[in-house]
């Protein structure tokens, strides 16, 4: 069973580890965040941390079974009960259930801890996997719209019941 944590400032080596490890696999999907993420991941974790603790923003490392970093998953802007969410599942977990396992408990926490009411995401339209997440997890399209510079989707989902969007 999966299970999320906090982002706290003991996580830094091992995000830093993921990050560096599925760096050419996210890369195929997502623009790479470029050398200088990872020259300055130190001050970036920092800055993360004081955005968490403005709270503006709630960062979540995705960890497996075996204790080890599967992902992450952030929900950012938070202001006015919505908030944008995020999510990168490394390359070792993909296609076993871990991105909706994480976007579904996030989505909890978004309600229950946070008191957010609405999130929202995009995907881009090659994206069929982030986008099949969103569904299972009760987001429904809003919009066309870009990421990245690229064509995306705009889902959003109020959190006030289960996921229906199966």
């Amino acid at each position: 069973m999966l299970r999320l944590e906090r982002l706290r400032a003991d996580h830094e080596t091992a995000l830093l580890a993921f990050e560096r490890e599925n760096r050419e696999y996210f890369a195929r999907s997502v623009p790479d965040r470029g050398d200088a993420y990872f020259a300055e991941f130190p001050a970036r974790h920092l800055a993360l941390l004081a955005e968490q603790a403005a709270g503006t923003c709630h960062f979540h490392l995705v960890v497996d079974e075996a204790g080890e970093l599967a992902g992450r998953i952030n929900l950012v802007d938070a202001e006015d009960g919505t908030a944008d969410l995020g999510y990168r599942i490394g390359e070792r977990a993909a296609g076993r259930g871990a991105a909706t396992a994480a976007v579904g408990e996030v989505c909890r926490l978004a309600a229950s801890e946070y008191g957010l009411h609405t999130l929202t995401a995009a995907t881009t339209l090659d994206n069929a996997a982030s986008a099949a997440v969103l569904r299972r997890t009760g987001f429904t399209v809003v919009g066309d719209t870009v990421l990245n510079g690229r064509p995306a989707i705009q889902y959003r989902r109020a959190l006030d019941g289960p996921p229906t969007g199966r």
